[in-house]
């Protein structure tokens, strides 16, 4: 394959945008080259500037579960985008969107749309705080929950990525109220949060966490963190950016059958379109202004173009089998990468949750942020390239997810099966 195009446009770009990019890990550093620029993408196929063409497992991070450019969420986009494309007032759209969230989540009475996961999750944690009138947030090692200040204590991601420990510009005052403790360890979640010093306002948490790598919650984890946040009077916040409507129609907390207190959700309910919500219980709910005092606002909230999007892709996901299908077919294909790997004999850890998953070059099995941090970055650095230049598209870090979608054919998986093992047969010669 030849880059000559992309290398232009990344050149072009490092003059006015820094790093070239707009989400630093789009810039590849980690992976040892330069990023391709997608100029357009259908189905499970995207297209770059000099006309490669790759299977997508990135999806772009997710959202694209029902594939690029799907017919019914472009009309829905366009049809809408006739009429306008933002009024900063409230549309008949708005309202169907948040009733099908509701109808979908048991948790969620009512729902406040924003424009971001970021935007989301730092709303939910200023509300938890308004609610119970308490200062600390407790989060766990190598989750994240997006840019906001106080979530860039021990965070996944790009900061791991990037080999950031954390990052200037945030004041020690800001995150000294946030406590950040090993994920999946029940011992240090019960010390944390029956220390009666601690004022704890709420616990956020991915209860897949999907941004230090694919590290699904230990058999009780989720539980427990349920039990002792309700008699504790602690709320208890899922971020579901990530598997909302990804690993089920009711989110991961329909998956393992736990309610929380409040739902942050982006990326699918928005069809591809830039959008973030933040639900829950009435009573928290109702803190928010104009209702209560606790302020949050944005020009774009519930912009009607995200909103058409949004439904039209819920829609979708309403079909009878959709998640079994997606399911079947992502467990067929982990399978035979598993099946691979021991072939060709070369150490692989293969997380997977419904269609998440990751492969970490290690020969440990991965549960929280120390063990992902085992994992060979530079042998996945290699990987990733091999396989890009085989028309392959996984993310470009060892410690992000990568994802199945419902338009990905037979050949697909089987073109991405082949090149995985000449690249993992390469690997060993190195």
């Amino acid at each position: 394959m030849k880059f000559t195009a992309s290398a232009k446009l990344f050149e072009q770009a490092k003059k006015y945008i820094p790093g070239g990019v707009n989400s630093p890990v789009r810039a590849c550093r980690s992976v040892g080259c330069d990023p391709v620029f997608i100029t357009k993408a259908a189905g499970a196929t995207l297209t770059d500037a000099d006309g490669n063409e790759y299977v997508d497992f990135v999806c772009s991070w997710g959202p694209m579960i029902v594939g690029h450019a799907h017919p019914d969420i472009i009309g829905a986009v366009q049809k809408t985008a006739a009429s306008g494309t933002s009024f900063g007032a409230p549309t008949p759209l708005e309202i169907d969107l948040a009733t099908m969230v509701v109808e979908a989540l048991p948790s969620v009475d009512k729902v406040r749309f924003v424009n971001s996961g970021t935007e989301a999750t730092m709303s939910a944690v200023r509300l938890a705080r308004g609610y119970t009138g308490k200062k600390v947030v407790v989060k766990f090692d190598g989750c994240y929950h997006g840019h906001a200040d106080s979530f860039l204590v021990k965070a996944g991601s790009g900061i791991i990525t990037l080999g950031i420990p954390g990052s200037p510009g945030v004041p020690d005052e800001i995150v000294k109220n946030t406590l950040s403790i090993p994920y999946n360890d029940e011992d240090a979640l019960e010390r944390t949060l029956r220390d009666e010093n601690l004022e704890i306002a709420c616990v956020i948490v991915e209860p897949v966490a999907g941004n230090m790598g694919c590290v699904p919650p230990k058999p009780g984890f989720l539980e427990k963190l349920r039990k002792l946040t309700s008699e504790l009077g602690i709320v208890l916040i899922f971020d579901e950016v990530i598997t909302g409507f990804r690993l089920s129609y009711g989110g991961a907390q329909q998956y393992y059958n736990i309610s929380p207190d409040l739902t942050c959700l982006g990326k699918i309910i928005g069809g591809g379109l830039p959008v973030g919500a933040y639900g829950g219980k009435a009573e928290i709910m109702n803190c928010i202004a104009p209702d209560g005092p606790v302020y949050q606002a944005g020009t774009l909230s519930g912009n009607p173009l995200a909103m058409a999007a949004g439904i039209a892709t819920l829609k979708l996901l309403q079909k009878p089998g959709f998640y079994e299908q997606l399911e079947e077919k992502t467990a067929g294909y982990v399978g035979s990468l598993e099946r691979i790997a021991t072939s060709v004999g070369i150490a692989v850890q293969l997380n997977r949750v419904g269609s998440m998953m990751t492969g970490f070059f290690t020969t440990d099995p991965v549960t929280d942020f120390l063990s992902a941090m085992k994992a060979d970055a530079d042998r996945y650095a290699q990987h990733y390239r091999q396989m890009l230049a085989g028309g392959i598209y996984l993310a470009p870090s060892q410690f992000e997810v990568a994802f199945i979608s419902a338009v990905q054919a037979e050949e697909d998986l089987e073109k991405a099966l082949k090149m995985t093992e000449w690249s993992f047969k390469k690997l060993l010669k190195k």
